[in-house]
This record gives structure tokens, sequence and C-alpha cells, in this order.
């Protein structure tokens, strides 16, 4: 039953979090605000941002593209300093972090894209390592507190409703603590539900600007990959099974072969094109979910121009707050919970390497671990938690290594993987000795590499990688 809000409370970022069984939901206001936002143009809505101020902006397809190239000229025409900029992964050129505009702006990363990787490196950009499903604590908790948040939705509907459209994640919290929202609105940004519904009256400013979202088409899997794609889907993941997976040549390749199987469910951090053939084959129903039953759950949508006209108007597709799709207690809860997440590198005592080259930073921790805890700890005991990868590089080296490179970051410990998969087999390591894993990863290197891994093997643990205890 709708209800009105008391007097005083004429902001969205007013709202307060509450908890219900341990999970950080956010209390949706029922009725929009008496008020309606000041439409202007993108130079007029940047305007308010100033020095020293921090502006947290909508990431993946939902880039704010036209608002971010007025920020940037906005700062560096008025001279502005210091400003912060707060994200996760951006699509498009980030303009902002060209080594010319270092003194006026500073991007601070949750997730590392490629547009920022070198300005990372460099020193010129920042990044704070944080699971993703925590990432809406550093709102709530006001560890972090946005002067203004730059967001992208879709256009209103008749009763002003707008949808953040194809990137939830941790927007909806950022929307509830800033002071200032700017709203570009763009009629090809799809309507999706759930946590993605806002009404109109709680933007600032609304800016239309209407263009296609970016769409990102992968290339057709390698032979390498089609086969670790098999491999996992006949031998690992089960009719009924709930799936997790990201986008990229191995997770379409696993979709690809999982055309026989029936009534798989997805609760998943980014719905990618390859769930779409399953979708229309009747291979995805949701029917055996516990949560969300009979619907597809994500909080992003990354993709092409076909991914995004299916998720517009579509109920099939849920959108939910990062915190509550990446939360492993959730995610425990889908039956035969079955996550499949990739690496740069591993050891041979299991160690998972994701988010960086040696020193250099390439990506983040992003729901990574979220995923293969929450695989790993799946209430009927059915879940499986696998990292998957091609046993050598494009230039020919082993991802499995006797250790892992000076600075290499640690993602997923040697306590969390379960499954590691190449095009060699698979390697179970729950439960297994430092002896015993050092032998089943070996058993799926490449072939070219197994004695120099096998001698290695010997000088690390002082003795030989065997499949006994």
């Amino acid at each position: 039953m709708f209800r009105r809000f008391e007097a005083g409370v004429d902001r969205i970022r007013a709202l307060k979090p509450f908890n219900l069984c341990g999970v950080r939901y956010l209390r949706e206001p029922c009725q929009p605000l008496k008020r309606c936002p000041r439409w202007v143009c993108v130079e007029d809505a940047v305007k308010i941002i100033n020095s020293e101020h921090l502006v947290f902006i909508q990431g993946s397809s939902a880039t704010p593209m036209e608002l971010i190239r007025g920020m940037t000229e906005h700062g560096v025409c008025n001279n502005l300093r210091g400003v912060r900029l707060l994200h996760m992964g951006l699509e498009g050129s980030a303009p902002f972090a060209n080594p010319e505009f270092e003194k006026h702006f500073r991007s601070v990363s949750l997730f590392i894209g490629s547009n920022l990787r070198e300005a990372v490196n460099e020193g010129r950009a920042d990044y704070i390592p944080i699971f993703l499903h925590e990432v809406p604590k550093l709102f709530f908790e006001k560890r972090i507190n946005p002067d203004i948040a730059l967001i992208h939705v879709s256009a209103p509907d008749f009763r002003g409703y707008c949808s953040l459209g194809t990137s939830v994640d941790c927007t909806r919290a950022a929307v509830c603590t800033a002071k200032v929202i700017i709203a570009q609105v763009n009629e090809h940004m799809p309507r999706t539900f759930g946590d993605a519904v806002i009404h109109c009256s709680h933007f600032d400013w609304a800016v239309r600007y209407d263009c296609p979202l970016p769409c990102i088409a992968g290339t057709p899997p390698t032979d390498i990959e089609q086969e670790i794609g098999k491999i996992i889907a006949t031998r690992l993941i089960e009719d009924g099974a709930t799936l997790q997976m990201g986008i990229g040549n191995i997770p379409d390749a696993i979709l690809c072969a999982l055309g026989n199987h029936k009534n798989l469910g997805v609760h998943t951090e980014i719905f990618s094109d390859g769930m779409l053939d399953l979708v229309e084959k009747g291979c995805i129903t949701n029917k055996k979910k516990i949560k969300h039953r009979g619907r597809a759950v994500s909080t992003m949508v990354l993709g092409t121009k076909k991914l995004y006209d299916y998720v517009h108007n579509n109920p099939f597709v849920e959108m939910l707050g990062i915190n509550y799709v990446n939360d492993p207690r959730v995610i425990a809860m889908q039956p035969r919970m079955t996550a499949v997440n990739s690496c740069i590198e591993m050891d041979i005592t299991g160690q998972v390497c994701s988010d960086s080259l040696g020193v250099k930073m390439y990506s983040g921790f992003g729901g990574q671990l979220d995923f293969i805890r929450g695989a790993a700890i799946c209430h009927d005991g059915r879940g499986k938690a696998i990292i998957a990868f091609p046993s050598v590089t494009s230039k020919g080296e082993s991802k499995i290594q006797p250790v892992l490179k000076l600075g290499g970051g640690v993602v997923t410990t040697r306590g969390h993987i379960h499954y590691a998969v190449t095009e060699h087999g698979v390697a179970q390591l729950f439960g297994k000795t430092l002896r015993q894993r050092a032998n089943a990863l070996i058993q799926i290197s490449h072939p070219d590499h197994r004695e120099c891994l096998e001698k290695a093997a010997y000088e690390r643990l002082k003795t030989m990688p065997t499949k006994y205890l």
C-alpha cells in the first residue's frame, strides 16, 4: 500500500538502508517527490561541479558518456583542481584520464577497465581493492559521500518513472547518498526492473541525449576455448544448475555447449549475449531456483544491441543491487550453484591471480571471490566453484606457474578454489594436499611445460608431487 513521506524528506538520499536476514536492503520511496527535474543542456548541468568535489559515475554499458564529455570540458576550461571521480569499469574513451588533465581530475576505480589501466599504473589514477558485494557499504556507512552522481537512465514513462537500465550494481547506493543527481536521459537505454526503477523527480538536473549504448561483441571461440567449454558443460554442469558466468570467449563457449541441458537458472553479475540462445531454446527456465524462481537475476547487462533489446521491458530479467546479487550468502541459496571465472595465472598450489600482471594492475577483484565462495558453500552441497583458463598464454607461456609473478595479487586463495579447468582436463583441488594439488594442476598444464613444472614443484615442496596422501 502506498504511503507518503514525512514532511521535509525531499531527497532519495535521505532514505536509510535496513537489514533483513543479514542482507543489506534499501528502503525505496513509494511515491515520487512533488517536484520536477530541471531539464537543461549538458553544459549547464555540469556547472555545479567544482574543485575537490567527489563525483560518482555510473559504469559498464550505462556509462553516461555525454555527461563525462561535458564534465571534462568544464573542468579544463574553468581550471578546476582535484575533482575526484569514483566509478566501476567505464566504457568509452575516459578523456579525463589523459595525462594533460592530471591536475584537474583523479579517477578512483572500483574495478579497472582498459581505458584506465595505463593511468592507474602510471600513478595518475587510483584503485580500491574491494569485493563488489561490499561496495554499497562504502556509501551506506558514509565512508564515501559523493557530492554529485552522474547517471544514465531510460526515458520516463507516463508516470515519470525511469530505469537505471543496464547497470544497477552500486549505482542505487550512490544515488541514495549523493547530494546532487544529474541524469543523462536516453531513449536507447532499456527499461529494466527490480532495483533499476527510479522516479525522475529525484533528479536535480536532467539532460536529454539519445545515443546507442556501447556494444561489446566477442570474437568466435578458438578450438582451445571450445574444448574448455565442452569439458565444463559435460563434466561439471548438471541439469537444474544455477549459473554465474562473465563475458568472454570461455563463458560463451560453455554456454554454446549447454544446448542439451534442462531447467538451468541464472544468478549472475553480468547478463550477456551468450545466455540468449539458451533462453530461446528453453534450456534456461529458472524453474528450479529457490529465490527469484522463474526469473534471471543480474546486476549488469553488457553485450550487443540484440541483448539490450531483449532486456527492454522484460520482467524475465530482474536487475538488483550488487550488494544482494553478489552476496555469497544469497548465492549459496541457489540450487547447484555453478560459478565459472577465469584468471591471469595460477601457481601449483592453487593460488589465483586475477587482477594484476605482476605489479601492474590489470582489472580488480570484481565478483570472482563473491561467486566462488557462494558456490562453494551452496546449501544443497552440489555447488561448483570453477576457475577456467587456457593452459598457455598467447605468447606460449604456461598459465600454471611454480610461483606467481613478483607482485602478483592473490584474488582467490588456495583454500577457496575447488576446480581448475584447462583444455587438458579438470583438476579437483578441494581437500587436497600441496603435493596432490601440484600433481593435479601439472596434469592439466600444457604437455610442453609439465617437466619444468614437476622439477619446480620438487624444488618448492622438497618432495615429488603425487596423487596420493
